[in-house]
Formats: C-alpha cells, sequence, structure tokens
C-alpha cells in the first residue's frame, strides 16, 4: 500500500493511490444486489434526467480527456447523443444548447477559469449543469446543479493521474445510472458492469505491481526526444493523455493520434527514429473491440514494416502482440468501456520514470499551474 512505501515525488505517490482512490469514488455508490447506482448529489430529478436528449461534456486537458471516454460509456449505456468540447472554446462556438439537454463539465480542481465560464455559458442558454470535480465546496461544485465528487484524495503534483481515472469511474457511473433509467440496460446487465468497475482497484493494484518493467522501458528511451501515441475509439483518450502526460513532466513533444488517422499524414513521419506506443487491447466478448483489435494488428505489421519502433499496451496473455511489437506491457483483461482506466496507468509511469531519468521537476513543471484560474 502506499502508506507502506517511501516516495521521491508526489507525482509517484499519486499513481500509486490509484486503486484506494478509485476504492472511494465507486464502492459507496453501487449496489451490486439490485444493480443500481446512487449519485447523491445529483440534485436533478429522474424524470428531468429521462428527458435528456443529449449531453454536452466540457473540460480542458486531461479532464477533456477523461470526457472523452466517457462520450463512448454515456452512448453505449444510456443510448444518449454526446458531444465533447474544449472549455476555453465552448462560449466562442455559439453552443446551441437549451432545454431537455444536460451538460457535464469536468474539472479536478472546481476552479479551472474556462470551465467555469463555460458552465454559466450553458446555464444562461437554459441547460442542466452537472460537475465533476475533486474537491468539495469549489466553485463549479456550487454552481452547477448536481455534482459527483471524485474522491481521489489531494493531488499535489501538476500532471494529474489519480483524479483522471476517478473521473474516467465517475462517468461511468453516471452512464450507468442514466442507462438503467432509460431501461438502455437490463439488471443483469447492469450487474455484471457493476462487478467489473469493482474489480478496477484490485487489477491497478496488479499493474502498479509490475512498475519496475516500466523503469526498466524508460531507461531505454529517456534520451528520445518525439513519441506517438496511438489509440482507436474509447482508447484513443488514452493515447492522448499518455501523450499529454509525457509532454508535460519529461518536456518530450509527444503526439496523441486515432490509429486509424496516422495513414492521413502522420505515417510519413514513422521510422526508427520515433517510438509509436500502441493501445492495442482487447476485450474478445465485444464484436466491435474484436474488429478494432484486428486492425490494429494490422496497423502495427504497417508499422514495423516502415521501420517503426512499437511498444504495445496489450492485453494480459497476448501472445500475437507480443511477436508484433518491440515491447509489450500488459494489463489485466476488462470490458472495452472500462479498460482506459487500466491502460493509462503504465502511460502515467512510463512518463513519471522518464522525467525523473532525465533529471526534471515532475511535480512542478515549468510554465505550468495545478489550476488554471486565468484565461
Amino acid at each position: 500500500m502506499p502508506e507502506q512505501r517511501q516516495f521521491p515525488h508526489h507525482l509517484i505517490r499519486e499513481i500509486f493511490e490509484q486503486p484506494e482512490g478509485l476504492r472511494r469514488t465507486i464502492e459507496p455508490r453501487v449496489a451490486l444486489a439490485t444493480g443500481s447506482v446512487t449519485l447523491e448529489d445529483v440534485r436533478i430529478s429522474e424524470d428531468e434526467l429521462r428527458a435528456v436528449q443529449r449531453i454536452n461534456i466540457v473540460a480542458s486537458g486531461t479532464s477533456r480527456h477523461a470526457g472523452m471516454a466517457g462520450q463512448a460509456m454515456i452512448q453505449e449505456l444510456a443510448g444518449v447523443p454526446v458531444d465533447v468540447d474544449y472549455a476555453s472554446e465552448f462560449e466562442y462556438r455559439n453552443p446551441l444548447i437549451g432545454k431537455c439537454e444536460l451538460s457535464i463539465f469536468i474539472t479536478q480542481s472546481g476552479e479551472t477559469a474556462d470551465t467555469t465560464g463555460a458552465l454559466r455559458e450553458a446555464r444562461q442558454r437554459g441547460s442542466r449543469t452537472i460537475a465533476i470535480s475533486n474537491v468539495v465546496g469549489s466553485t463549479i461544485a456550487r454552481e452547477a446543479d448536481g455534482v459527483i465528487y471524485t474522491h481521489a484524495g489531494p493531488e499535489i503534483s501538476i500532471a494529474s493521474t489519480k483524479a483522471f481515472t476517478a473521473q474516467m469511474a465517475c462517468l461511468f457511473l453516471f452512464a450507468l445510472h442514466l442507462g438503467r433509467l432509460n431501461r438502455k440496460l437490463s439488471q443483469a446487465a447492469a450487474q455484471s458492469y457493476i462487478r467489473e468497475i469493482l474489480a478496477l482497484p484490485g487489477k491497478t493494484d496488479t499493474i502498479l505491481s509490475s512498475a519496475s518493467q516500466v523503469e526498466a522501458l524508460a531507461e531505454l528511451y529517456y534520451r528520445v526526444d518525439d513519441f506517438m501515441f496511438l489509440g482507436r475509439a474509447v482508447h484513443y483518450p488514452v493515447a492522448m493523455d499518455g501523450a499529454l502526460k509525457l509532454k508535460e513532466i519529461s518536456y518530450i513533444h509527444a503526439e496523441g493520434y486515432p490509429t486509424g488517422e496516422a495513414k492521413h499524414g502522420p505515417n510519413a513521419l514513422i521510422d526508427y527514429r520515433l517510438p509509436l506506443v500502441m493501445i492495442a487491447t482487447h476485450d474478445p466478448a465485444d464484436a466491435g473491440s474484436v474488429l478494432r483489435y484486428e486492425k490494429n494488428v494490422s496497423n502495427m505489421e504497417g508499422f514495423k514494416k516502415q521501420g517503426g519502433t512499437v511498444i504495445a499496451i496489450a492485453t494480459e496473455g497476448d501472445a500475437r502482440i507480443r511477436s508484433l511489437a518491440d515491447h509489450t506491457f500488459f494489463v489485466p483483461s476488462a470490458p472495452e468501456l472500462l479498460s482506459p482506466i487500466l491502460e493509462i496507468v503504465p502511460l502515467q509511469l512510463f512518463a513519471y520514470y522518464v522525467a525523473a531519468k532525465r533529471g526534471l521537476d515532475v511535480d512542478r513543471p515549468r510554465n505550468l499551474v495545478k489550476a488554471v484560474t486565468k484565461e
């Protein structure tokens, strides 16, 4: 457990605190016997939630990546269309929102200026609002119609880690709740998902027990100056956040792309000097996941022919990916929609170990602050 270990930086301690943060965020809110989710501070009636015809998710940085994963979760489990916006751009696009819509605003601190401004814009246009925040009583939590608190605990390092995984857990719980209200999910299906989400803290512990493998990988790559992170569908936000973590604490140029978009330009960059980090997990029970997996295998074969170096995040026991990739880190199996919560953990570790080996201040990267209170 984190309290039994000594950590040289807040960031690595917070990465190791994620299993407990997930437990606190998930366990009090789910009832396996009934397949139900209780969101105690969402002060919006069930009738109003059933009437929601579209959802807008608005956030910045890592929180927006959580929102992108949440988009897939809500659309799949609740059958409600979801748009995702940058908070800093929201008010400038003349958002056409109003009644029968719900806007969700995600911010770790609850004080992010552009996210708070976007919430006020949405309220003026008649939208109901929910905040997802890690700070009780924060500005955005007070101003929204309801709030889902992440119980990740204080996050001191500027780079968000445990708040991010807790945000995705909150979005999944909301998607389950709305899916049950909309009768898109049966009780049995909800119970199955609850079993899986309750298993996430233990699976995260398993990943963290192999942190030394990620540190060894960082030893090989910490002098590299460019990376590309690739993922499809719900895994694309993981690629985005893996790239963001690396660039913000190690000052290495890194880009996150949808895997299929590599052929539309980025392929020109691929050679032995540009390591590719590919999210290549799969859920055999999900037909869409199997299809995406086969495309990933084909892409990986193509990248290798171009001389690319591939670092893969794969599902435990996947010999096929291991045979193709130069390096493979395995994560425990999970349903497609929950796998991002596991996949990001080795990428957080990789960013941390690379930055530490470069001798940088991993907790206080230059030019960055924890809460962006000025636009």
